[in-house]
Order: C-alpha cells, then structure tokens, then sequence
C-alpha cells in the first residue's frame, strides 16, 4: 500500500523558515516524481514544487522561486521541502504528491498525502 505522510508544518512569523517532510513508504522513490502543493482557503490547490527521480531536476512555482528548495533522501525514501523567507501568502494546507511525470496540475498526481498545515503569521 503506497503513504505518503508530511510533517513539519506549524505556526511561522513572516521572514521565517520551516522544513517539510514527506516520508514515503509501499514505493520506492526512484520511480516516481515526488513534489508538493497546497491549497489556501477559498482558492484552488496548486503545485509548488517537485523533483524527478532520474536526474534530480526540479521545478518551482515562480511565487516560491528563491525561498523555497525540494530535495530528496531515496536511503530514507524521504523528501524535504525547506521554506525560507516565509510569507503571509505561504499559510495553506501542504500537501506531498507522487506521479509518474512533473507534478504541474492535481491531474499529475497518482499519490496524496493527508496534509500538513502551514501559517505564516505574526
């Protein structure tokens, strides 16, 4: 049976960092495009950023570019996203995903996570 469970969420100010993890298990994450979205209240969810199995390429969202870095650990079948320079606009319900090509759309995505919450706030 193929999880995926985030953690690290939490309660930020503005200007800090928090990092993410999505730990991976029924699937080894060599074979699968491993990314995150999330979803704020009242609008739709939306890719943030992902990473390609093979050679590691990855993509982001130009709202995250610059603060925001994925990486993965495929030993510990894990996948971080580190969030820096964190913004009011940043606080929604992060959510890791896996499919077999780049995460661009939900349409993408084979594998849901359950969420972790994000609030950027003073």
């Amino acid at each position: 049976q193929v999880q995926l469970v985030e953690s690290g969420g939490g309660l930020v100010q503005p200007g800090g960092s928090l990092r993410l993890s999505c730990a991976a298990s029924g699937f080894i994450l060599n074979y699968y495009v491993i990314g995150w979205f999330r979803q704020a209240p009242g609008k739709e969810r939306e890719g943030v950023s992902c990473i390609s199995p093979s050679d590691g390429n990855t993509y982001y969202a130009d709202s995250v570019k610059g603060r925001f870095t994925i990486s993965r650990d495929n030993a510990k079948n894990t996948v971080y996203l580190q969030m820096n320079s964190l913004k009011p606009e940043d606080t929604a319900i992060y959510y890791c995903a896996a499919g077999p090509r780049v995460l661009l759309s939900a349409y993408d995505v084979a594998y849901w996570g359950q969420g972790t919450q994000v609030t950027v706030s003073s």
